[in-house]
C-alpha cells in the first residue's frame, strides 16, 4: 500500500493506493498517530483503494474518534468493493463518506 499525504494548514487529505488489510493497517495507523494531533480536518481518498479489511476499518474508526474530538473527517472517492464492506460492516452509517 502506498500512502500520499497532503497538508494544507490543518487539513490533511490522506490518499490511500493499494490494499488496507491486516498487513498495511499499522503503517497507516502509525502515519495517522504522527500526524492527526493539531488537524481540524482529515480527508481520506480512496480513489486507488482497491480493498480494505476489518484491521483497515479499525484503524479508520480510531481515526473517527480522534477527529470527532478535534475537527471532522471525511472519505471520498470510495469504490464499490470498499463501499460494500462499508455498508455491510454500518460504516457507512458512521462515517462521512462522499
Amino acid at each position: 500500500m502506498t500512502i500520499n499525504k497532503q497538508l494544507n494548514g490543518t487539513a490533511l487529505t490522506v490518499a490511500l493506493e493499494g490494499r488496507l488489510d491486516t498487513t498495511t493497517s499499522p503503517q497507516l495507523e502509525d502515519e495517522l498517530k504522527s500526524s492527526l494531533p493539531g488537524l481540524t480536518k482529515l480527508t481520506f481518498d480512496f480513489s486507488k483503494l482497491e480493498y480494505i479489511s476489518s484491521a483497515g476499518l479499525r484503524v479508520l474508526l480510531g481515526a473517527h474518534k480522534t477527529m470527532l474530538k478535534q475537527g471532522e473527517m471525511t472519505v471520498t472517492n470510495v469504490n464499490e468493493i470498499v463501499k460494500e464492506v462499508f455498508e455491510v460492516t454500518g460504516f457507512s452509517d458512521i462515517l462521512n463518506i462522499e
